[in-house]
């Protein structure tokens, strides 16, 4: 719809639709290796197949994050700053950002895989997970993996750290500036703009946080491989969910798109 409607070429549904895309991206890599597990209670893959899952997985996850921030950012300046808006976000910065952000992903999730190379694999070889995750994958290693894990720690910490404090920040001043607007139809219209976004950010970052920074001990492997869905599955199925149920520009296009196809029909 953003690509076909005109009313929707804006930087908000610009990376609106880039997001949809890093979603598709999880989705195609996870679920189908889902599904089969469900319905064979196992699966097999190859050691490559593995390892590009892993890859896939590591980058669509920097890339959302990366994205999340960009439109935090994008609803900063839309809120906070309104009369520079329209020069910053200005063509081309917004693909600017949005190419950082999928750069961001592929490039930092290669650093993972070529650091696995050097782990040697000689134990069982049957991960209890339903897709090829980095935890359960050095699980079945025999060798040191410290390297992996220092590196993921820093990526997660430069990428994910310190984008949810860049997201949290952004949201403090945004509640600033809607608080100072006088009328209450002017507050209510303001928090409308980003209260999709928000949401999407609580969803999923309260889940990879209790994924990742909750330890380990005290809790069961199916409590971590329900965060996993959440976090996998259900995120990428309710964003656009999320994003359209109350927005009445998506909901225009949609009737239009919906109108054209059965005019074309018709004719």
């Amino acid at each position: 719809m953003v690509l076909i409607s005109h009313h929707l070429h804006s930087p908000m549904y610009f990376f609106l639709s880039h997001l949809s895309a890093c979603d598709i991206l999880i989705s195609t890599n996870v679920v189908p290796n889902t599904l089969q597990i469900l319905l064979n209670n196992s699966t097999s893959m190859s050691v490559q197949s593995c390892f590009a899952q892993l890859y896939f997985f590591g980058s669509s996850a920097i890339i959302e994050n990366c994205l999340l921030s960009v439109m935090s950012y994008d609803r900063y300046l839309a809120i906070y700053d309104p009369l520079h808006y329209s020069s910053i976000m200005a063509y081309p910065h917004h693909y600017y950002l949005a190419i950082w952000s999928w750069s961001m992903g592929f490039v930092l999730a290669i650093i993972t895989n070529v650091l696995l190379l050097q782990v040697r694999f000689c134990g069982p070889n049957i991960i209890d997970h339903f897709f090829c995750d980095l935890s359960p994958l050095l699980g079945i290693s025999c060798s040191d993996s410290s390297a992996v894990q220092i590196a993921v720690a820093v990526v997660a910490g430069v990428i994910g750290l310190l984008q949810f404090l860049f997201v949290l920040e952004t949201y403090i001043c945004i509640f600033k500036a809607i608080f100072q607007i006088s009328t209450t139809a002017g507050r209510q219209r303001a928090f409308s703009t980003c209260s999709a976004h928000l949401s999407v950010v609580c969803t999923y970052y309260g889940s990879l946080i209790s994924l990742n920074l909750v330890p380990s001990k005290g809790y069961s492997a199916k409590f971590k491989k329900t965060l996993s869905v959440l976090n996998t599955v259900l995120t990428p199925l309710f964003n656009p969910i999320i994003y359209s149920l109350k927005n009445k520009e998506l909901q225009e296009a949609l009737r239009q798109l919906t109108f054209l196809r059965k005019h074309f029909k018709k004719s």
